[in-house]
């Protein structure tokens, strides 16, 4: 842990921030109402968080990463 009011605990949230910025803001200026505000910004997390490749997870979506882990044996061999 960093210490308090330390630019590094807010490293994780602002790029989060920039990228829903430069993603679903950018080149937008207004909606017609709350509501398509509010489902523009649900159908980005949604993409963002089972769609979207991460070059962490090898540049594949969370979910294709997270079912490639549950096909893998977690079964340990008996010792002899």
């Amino acid at each position: 842990m960093s210490a308090i009011g330390s630019s590094a605990d807010n490293a994780l949230a602002e790029s989060f921030n920039a990228t829903f910025k430069r993603e679903t803001l950018q080149g937008r200026k207004t909606w017609s109402s709350e509501r398509e505000a509010r489902l523009d910004a649900f159908g980005w997390l949604n993409r963002y968080n089972t769609r979207r490749r991460h070059s962490r997870l090898g540049q594949r979506s969370p979910i294709a990463y997270e079912t490639a882990l549950d096909t893998t044996s977690t079964t340990l061999t008996q010792a002899a």
